[in-house]
Order: structure tokens, then C-alpha cells, then sequence
């Protein structure tokens, strides 16, 4: 009885570790796991979610990220100070979520967007409340169309543009009251800093001599669609009501000289040939002289297209080297020879673009146009 029970019982569990045994084997083999088919769906669903927007896929390598968060929606048209006579631009409008509440609080709003699609849905979106009206929309590249009369930037404005983008805005003949801009994190804190911070730059030295500029606030990746690499910021740029008498080509060839490396001393990055020769052909032809183009002496030959004019030639080699003593000499007699670029202030950077002017040294060929960028 006894036995018969045992053998019983022990059939019982080789028939339950048999059956265990297959489903094991079952479920271990490749692509048949049931954990991880969900886990895959979700993922994808996930993903597919965060790349649609209205049913629109969205482009990464175009910008395309919309800040969806309604909460910091409001905060940057509120902390933009919108009045009700304004006119505001807006820049890359994507679907309309900040243009719907710009619509709210102002008179009016310019959208420039280049996207066919988005701009079919955010005329939907804008009709539907009743605001047509009140938009204006340029389907063009912001980086060339001429903006109409506005008080008033606010945009979260594609990464890949920033640079030129606020290079337009600041430096161009359009009057405003301030630009509020979402920008990529790191982008603002160039923007924000001052002469003696390890990221001063030129940027930001080019942006603050006509502008003040001011964080905001910063802003999680997390509260884009789809989600960017990396945190953005809001900050608010105000032209000043006294910007400096300079001529902006000369000023921003200026600075490229001075932050070819902005820990070398002035003195040291004056110093390089390349560069002083470049400076040379400037100020030659600034000055209404011709530069030899020879490498070996003034009585080599010279280029068959420039014409001979012994009282007006400049010899790369003889000139060269005194066009270097002039230039050396004003920055160590006025105490710049030993300073770096990260440390000078605007007032510093400003006085001595004027004593190179002065000494008929220049920075920038008037005949050549070169496109306005305010960092390399």
C-alpha cells in the first residue's frame, strides 16, 4: 500500500517537472518571451508617442521639439510682458502651443515657420478659436526674410539656429522691446556670462555690447515632444536704449582676432604671422595702399593683376615686420600686451579697437562681405 502511493506520488512530480520543463523551454526561446514582447510594444508605443504630435512626426535633426508643458507655457508669455497692443513675432511656431496663448494676450502675432505641415495645423488650431484674424503667418526661412514691425519676440526657436537667429535679432534694423527665447541650456550660459568666468566668450561679448540679457528659468527635456538631448533655458534679451558708435563688421572681426584663443595673452595671439599679414592686406587696402604679393623680398615679382605704385606699395616682408612693432607697441603701451580676452571688459575691448583704428590698423575688408556671426 505504502509502495504503491509512493510510486504514485513520484509519478505525479516527473509528470509536473516534465510539464515545467516545456514551458521553460518554450518560454526561453528567442523572441518567445513573454516579458520581454510586452516590454518591445511598450518601448515602441512609447517612442511613437513621443516623436507624434497632433499626428505629426516630428524631425530631431530639424529642431522640431514643442514644449507641451502648459504651466511653463503661461510662464513665458507672462514673464514676456504681453500688452494688448503688442505685436509679438514668433519664431518656428511648430503646432501652436505658445501661439494660441500669444493670441490670448496680444493684438496680434507674426509666426514664421518653414514646415508646410505644421503650418496647415496651426492655422486649423488658430480658426478653430476664432483668432485668424489675429495671426499672420510667413512660411519662409526665418534666417532670410525681412521681419515686418513688431514690439515683442517670443519663440522657442530651433537649436541649430540660435547663433544667427540671435545675431539677427540684436544686431539688425528691426526696433523691439525685448526677445524671450527657449534656448538649448548650455547656448544660454555662454549668452549669460561675464569677463572673468571660465566660460566667457565671444558670444557673449558680442551680444552684451548692444543687449542686456537675463535667465529666466531652465527647463527639463522631459517637457518637450520629442524629447531633446539636452535641458533648455529662458532667457530675456532687451536691446540697450544707447548702443556704442562702432562699426558692427569691424567690431565682430574684432573679436574673432581677439577670441582665436581666449586664454593666450593678447600680445602672443597679435604675435602670429598669419595674423598679422591678414591685418596687414586689411589696413593696406583700408588705407587706400596696395599689398605686394610676394613671399621673398619688394623685389620679387608681384601678382600680373595689381598695378605698380612704388609710393603706394606695401611689401609683405619689409612692412610686415614693422606693421608687427605698431601693433605690439600700442598694446604694451596702453597695458595690453599681458591681458587675456576672457578677462577684458566691453569699455577695455572698445578702447582698444579704437587705438588700432586710429593707428589706420583695421580688422575688416569694407569691398567683402562676411556673413554677421557671433561665435566660431
Amino acid at each position: 500500500m505504502i509502495l504503491r502511493l509512493k510510486n504514485q506520488t513520484l509519478g505525479k512530480i516527473k509528470s509536473l517537472s516534465s510539464l515545467v520543463f516545456r514551458r521553460n523551454s518554450h518560454s526561453q526561446k528567442p523572441g518567445h518571451d513573454r516579458r520581454r514582447r510586452v516590454y518591445e510594444y511598450d518601448g515602441s508605443t512609447q517612442v511613437k508617442e513621443k516623436k507624434e504630435h497632433h499626428g505629426l512626426l516630428l524631425c530631431k535633426s530639424k529642431g522640431q521639439h514643442l514644449l507641451t508643458n502648459t504651466r511653463i507655457l503661461d510662464a513665458i508669455v507672462q514673464c514676456s510682458d504681453v500688452r494688448p497692443t503688442d505685436t509679438v513675432l514668433e519664431i518656428g511656431p511648430g503646432t501652436g502651443n505658445l501661439t494660441m496663448k500669444l493670441l490670448e494676450a496680444a493684438h496680434s502675432v507674426v509666426a514664421v515657420e518653414l514646415d508646410k505641415r505644421m503650418v496647415e495645423i496651426l492655422r486649423k488650431r488658430v480658426s478653430e478659436h476664432g483668432f485668424q484674424d489675429k495671426l499672420t503667418i510667413i512660411e519662409k526661412d526665418v534666417l532670410k526674410t525681412d521681419f515686418p514691425e513688431f514690439d515683442l519676440v517670443v519663440a522657442n526657436i530651433p537649436y541649430n539656429i540660435s547663433s544667427p537667429l540671435v545675431a539677427k535679432l540684436v544686431y539688425g534694423s528691426n526696433t523691439f522691446r525685448s526677445a524671450t527665447l527657449l534656448l538649448q541650456k548650455e547656448f544660454s550660459r555662454r549668452l549669460l556670462a561675464n569677463p572673468g568666468d571660465s566660460d566667457f566668450n565671444r558670444l557673449a561679448v558680442n551680444v552684451k555690447l548692444v543687449a542686456d540679457v537675463k535667465l529666466v528659468m531652465d527647463v527639463s527635456k522631459r517637457e518637450f515632444v520629442p524629447p531633446p538631448q539636452v535641458d533648455s533655458s529662458v532667457v530675456i534679451i532687451r536691446p540697450k536704449e544707447v548702443k556704442p558708435d562702432v562699426h558692427v563688421q569691424e567690431w565682430l572681426a574684432f573679436t574673432r582676432t581677439c577670441f582665436g584663443n581666449k586664454n593666450k595673452t593678447l600680445g602672443s595671439i597679435f604675435r602670429q604671422k598669419k595674423k598679422v599679414l591678414e591685418l596687414l592686406g586689411f589696413s593696406a587696402r583700408r588705407n587706400g595702399s596696395k599689398v605686394a604679393s610676394t613671399n621673398k623680398t619688394c623685389g620679387g615679382h608681384f601678382d600680373s593683376d595689381v598695378e605698380e605704385d612704388e609710393d603706394n606699395f606695401l611689401c609683405l616682408d619689409t612692412d610686415a615686420s614693422m606693421f608687427k612693432e605698431r601693433v605690439i607697441g600700442i598694446l604694451s603701451s596702453n597695458g595690453f600686451e599681458d591681458k587675456r580676452p576672457s578677462k577684458l571688459s566691453h569699455a577695455e575691448f572698445l578702447h582698444l579697437l579704437s587705438l588700432f583704428n586710429q593707428a589706420g590698423i583695421f580688422f575688416h575688408d569694407l569691398a567683402s562681405f562676411s556673413p554677421m556671426d557671433l561665435h566660431d
